[in-house]
């Protein structure tokens, strides 16, 4: 398709005059068929790339999307602006509501769903009787990041786009190494795939890493930032008791909106909480990991995280959802001495032990020799004493040897050479796992420019930016001076206020 057909079909779809950096080399090298992997910064519109050739092949987009919330938004925002032939297949519909999409997948041009849902059978053969042309994994850095722990059904995409007739595969992310670029282009066997890599460092953000003794002083110094600055702001924690603690304290000392976000509320709770601070009727987020991935706000100006996440590639997709629109925002790590402890126990959380491999082998042969089925993974992870993720970890495993295939046990599982590769593979996860850790407890330590350490591992050279670069730039986070929202927030009258708690719902504090 030549050029300016497409940007004919941009304009006329999507009200755009011209693409953002990367989106056109994208969409040519689709409309011709080709496997592509795109490496684009946050904020860049990545969406784009397959929403418009969505519009234009005359078969079904499916999109791989990691979290309901993200589906649901995309899918909200489409239909706004006009683009009704999309929906997203979801645990969060009812069964008559996704009984009828099933009914007319046909239909649809665009189809989010899960990995999960992706190996429900019934999903699964009515995929199969639909044409397929373009199979998209957004967020694909999970298939590295989540795909061998928490998340093994991305694993199995490569069979799924196999079992679709291979059409053309899009897998798309904001922060991928060259070697999570390899192991997503191994791991969906699409070795003839095309990357489309562009610079991943933000030119609009400045960064800043503050050392304190306890995390009491953490509280007073996120106090101390807010009343200097109102306008948008996360701020991010590795514990759901954290995120609650620190967003009751902050609701009692600041004038902002707060309210706190993470995967132990109700999902209806959840989206409320998005949605109230999309439409700026929040102003600070006290959210997990769970809050923000695919959150397309673009007046976020300060990122905050109380805790550091366990790598690198998580802090720049979290810091990366400030400053969308191009303006000037910043982030703030506060670090304490005992911190390091959150992100190690959750390696050991996701993790197996040597011992485990053992205790499991010999549970499983006992299923096998009686001739029953597995319990429901769940009951079978309590049993064993494992967590959700050590359990699906060695399940994946166990079925890529041939040993288990849903609960069914097709072979004796107790081979003592398959129990030393998952040993062996489970202490190359760790390794690689603590890796990871000590990269972004160097980064933190480090004298040198942030900027630079950040992304060396991402691309060879970093842009000048054109905001005050780091703290060991000479960027000082008490020169910070946002106040985008102070205005239209004290200017309400009370019965607007009121107004907005009751017809909104909670989480709003006036």
């Amino acid at each position: 398709m030549q050029t300016h057909d497409l940007t004919r079909h941009l304009k006329e779809n999507f009200g755009f005059s011209e693409f953002r950096e990367g989106q056109e080399a994208i969409i040519k090298d689709i409309m011709d068929g080709r496997d592509v992997l795109g490496i684009l910064p946050t904020g860049t519109g990545k969406s784009l790339c397959y929403q418009l050739p969505s519009i234009l092949l005359s078969g079904v987009t499916i999109v791989v999307s990691p979290l309901i919330s993200l589906m649901v938004d995309q899918v909200k925002q489409l239909r706004a602006s006009g683009f009704k032939s999309v929906t997203a297949l979801n645990s969060f519909m009812d069964r008559e509501e996704r009984l009828a999409v099933m009914k007319n997948l046909n239909k649809f041009s665009l189809i989010y769903l899960s990995p999960e849902m992706l190996q429900n059978d019934w999903v699964k053969q009515s995929l199969y009787s639909i044409q397929v042309d373009l199979f998209v994994i957004d967020e694909a850095h999970c298939i590295s990041q989540w795909g061998h722990e928490f998340r093994t059904d991305y694993l199995k995409l490569d069979q799924v786009i196999k079992d679709l007739n291979r059409p053309a595969v899009l897998a798309l992310s904001a922060t991928a190494t060259p070697e999570v670029q390899k192991d997503i282009i191994d791991k969906l066997d699409c070795p003839d795939m095309n990357p489309h890599v562009y610079p991943m460092d933000r030119k609009n953000i400045s960064f800043a890493v503050e050392h304190f003794s306890d995390a009491e002083d953490k509280i007073r110094r996120i106090v101390d930032v807010l009343k200097q600055n109102f306008a948008p702001t996360m701020i991010y924690f590795s514990s759901r008791q954290w995120a609650e603690k620190v967003a009751f304290a902050l609701q009692d000392q600041v004038q902002q909106r707060v309210a706190f976000y993470h995967g132990g509320m109700e999902q209806t709770d959840r989206m409320l909480v998005q949605q109230q601070f999309m439409n700026d009727q929040l102003d600070v987020i006290c959210c997990t990991s769970a809050f923000g991935m695919g959150v397309d706000k673009p007046n976020i100006r300060l990122v905050i995280h109380f805790h550091f996440p366990p790598q690198l590639e998580s802090f720049i997709q979290e810091v990366g959802r400030a400053g969308r629109d191009g303006e000037a925002c910043a982030s703030l790590v506060l670090f304490t001495p005992k911190d390091h402890y959150l992100p190690q126990m959750l390696i050991q959380s996701e993790l197996p032990e040597e011992t485990d491999v053992s205790k499991v082998s010999r549970a499983l042969r006992s299923y096998w020799k009686d001739g029953t089925n597995l319990p429901e993974d769940s009951a079978f992870s309590a049993e064993m004493e494992l967590s959700e993720s050590q359990w699906s970890f060695m399940k994946f495993q166990y079925e890529k040897y041939g040993i288990v295939e849903g609960r069914a046990l097709i072979m004796d599982p107790s081979s003592a050479e398959i129990q030393q590769e998952i040993v062996r593979f489970m202490k190359e996860r760790w390794t690689y796992k603590q890796n990871k850790l000590t990269e972004i407890l160097q980064w933190i330590h480090q004298s040198g420019c942030r900027r630079e350490s950040l992304y060396r591992s991402f691309q060879e050279h970093v842009r000048e930016p054109y905001v005050v670069c780091c703290d060991a730039c000479g960027f000082k986070v008490e020169e910070l001076c946002f106040k985008e929202n102070q205005v239209s927030h004290i200017s309400q009258s009370w019965e607007d206020r009121l107004k907005a708690v009751f017809g909104q719902g909670g989480f709003y504090d006036a």
